[in-house]
């Protein structure tokens, strides 16, 4: 890995909403959908939806720190997700949709304090932010047909009534940020 690219492990709700974000940011230069933050050696998508394993379901991106900060990727994080909600995202329940940021370095771990505390003095939300803030241990890639999913399935019902709109409402606020 070159000495520019800086890796995140994020979870803000389902994978496919966060992977079709990021896909579309400069500077990030690959999104792997996934799951982090659990006891269950190479879980199933199965199993993390049954609840079981204390998984998350997390995107794993890999990006220029040249290009993008860190801290200009948990800004879109929390422009994209409801950072209030405990253990869900809109009809998403569960704890594989709890807000979270597993962090792989100190330096990480004191930027995300720093965002959440800059954001909770701003009072964007009515309710405390309640994301996880918890040091990394594992990543495990999801199943391949979870890749790139919104882009291969836009005119299914979740995508076009959930996913759409947030790529919709990211473009609208990170024009300038955009790779095309």
């Amino acid at each position: 890995m070159d000495q520019e690219n800086e890796v995140a492990t994020l979870g803000g709700g389902c994978f496919w909403c966060l992977e079709a974000v990021y896909q579309e940011l400069r500077g990030v230069e690959q999104v792997v959908p996934g799951y982090s933050g659990g006891q269950v050696a190479n879980p199933t998508y199965q199993q993390v939806c049954a609840k079981n394993t204390g998984h998350a379901e997390v995107v794993e991106l890999t990006f220029d720190s040249q290009i993008i900060s860190f801290r200009e990727v948990l800004e879109v994080f929390f422009a994209i997700h409801d950072p209030t909600t405990l253990n869900r995202q809109g009809n998403d329940i569960g704890p594989q949709y709890r807000s979270a940021i597993f962090y792989r370095t100190p330096e990480q771990k004191t930027t995300a304090e720093q965002v959440i505390r800059d954001l909770a003095e701003q009072k964007l939300w009515p309710d405390p932010i309640v994301t996880e803030l918890a040091p990394f241990s594992t990543f495990y890639p999801a199943e391949e047909y979870h890749r790139r999913y919104f882009e291969r399935n836009r005119l299914q019902p979740y995508c076009a009534v959930v996913i759409a709109p947030k790529v919709a409402k990211f473009r609208k606020m990170y024009l300038e940020k955009l790779k095309k």
